[in-house]
């Protein structure tokens, strides 16, 4: 036994030293071109070390209407109300909580940190999202950017496809497998208790509008309607709620302020193009999300309902894209919030939400 360990530990010692010296290089004179090539969203997060408040989301907060005014940023109109506070956004097409909570690992401890507003955007919950054809693109810079491990081994796993590297055909094999197969449970009948089968049923029967006759765009949104909105979130299956989860838990390792921004959705159209079954089960995850994020600790904004019909940008899709006004009045909403942690900051103003 002696000879063996004789045999082996001076061999042990001789790999760690050549991996600790090979991460030592490979980080000096190769990690960041390597970053630049494969994970270019790690310079969202740089820069932002003098920042009290950190606001976190994906295209809703930037995405502005040709006829605005005012084309800032939700976040941008935010710091209208806290003029001497340090309030800076990490925001990009398609983000979702997992990308979050990564970003938000790689903030340094000695930051100025001390209050992040996190998006929460009920659709980043549905299996069209989760299953997204942008997934691999997003997991593939995930991996490079994650802090959980040295460079040299992220690099590994990026060589040899070591994330969720799925291909647009197995994603979307996931999606319509959960379609057809997950069951909605409500306390009234419903006719269609399948996103397949209640896809295929207003496909069938059509959207008929005032004029009683068949209207094929309608009919086309509406079905996209229930694609997106027609689940209920399983908080032991959901990764979403995990990634949420995991938000709040470093938060608290951190000593940051959490407040969720949860995002306003077009209940107005999907009650007029599909019904009050489906805005039932868009206000049941609100009402589950709100819930259980205000217990474990963080503040929850809930705008779900607060914008109207006419401030969406998109009007046949299903987006969280508005208008001034309508961005104008989230900004408010968290403005509101954010008073209660930053009182001696907030400045009132009179917002023109015409």
């Amino acid at each position: 036994m002696i000879k063996i360990a004789k045999f082996i530990i001076p061999r042990v010692l001789v790999l760690a030293i050549t991996l600790i010296a090979a991460n030592f290089i490979y980080t000096k004179f190769f990690f960041e071109k390597d970053l630049q090539m494969h994970a270019d969203m790690i310079n969202l997060t740089r820069g932002k070390d003098s920042a009290r408040v950190i606001y976190m989301g994906e295209s809703s907060n930037f995405t502005s209407h040709s006829d605005d005014k005012d084309p800032r940023s939700i976040s941008g109109m935010l710091c209208d109300y806290f003029p001497g506070l340090n309030i800076q956004d990490i925001s990009h097409g398609a983000l979702h909580a997992y990308n979050y909570y990564i970003f938000l690992k790689t903030i340094q401890n000695n930051s100025k940190l001390e209050t992040i507003i996190i998006t929460l955007n009920l659709r980043s919950f549905d299996a069209n999202w989760r299953y997204s054809d942008l997934e691999t693109f997003l997991q593939k810079q995930m991996v490079m950017i994650d802090p959980t491990y040295p460079p040299l081994f992220r690099r590994f796993l990026l060589g040899f496809k070591g994330y969720d590297n799925k291909t647009v055909k197995e994603r979307e094999r996931q999606f319509l497998h959960e379609w057809e197969t997950t069951v909605l449970k409500v306390p009234f009948p419903l006719q269609y208790n399948t996103v397949r089968k209640w896809d295929k049923g207003i496909a069938t029967n059509g959207y008929i509008d005032v004029s009683g006759n068949r209207n094929e765009d309608s009919t086309i949104l509406a079905c996209h309607y229930v694609k997106t909105y027609a689940f209920q979130i399983d908080t032991n299956k959901n990764p979403r709620i995990k990634d949420f989860d995991n938000i709040v838990k470093l938060a608290k390792q951190r000593g940051w302020h959490v407040i969720f921004n949860l995002m306003a959705e077009n209940t107005q159209k999907a009650d007029k193009l599909v019904g009050k079954e489906l805005v039932y089960l868009i206000k049941q995850n609100r009402d589950l999300l709100v819930s259980r994020y205000s217990k474990m600790g963080a503040i929850v904004v809930d705008n779900l309902e607060c914008v109207n019909d006419s401030n969406y940008i998109d009007q046949n899709w299903t987006t969280e894209h508005y208008k001034e006004t309508g961005r104008k009045t989230i900004a408010k909403n968290l403005s509101e919030a954010l008073k209660t942690i930053y009182p001696q900051y907030y400045k009132s103003i009179v917002a023109d939400n015409k």
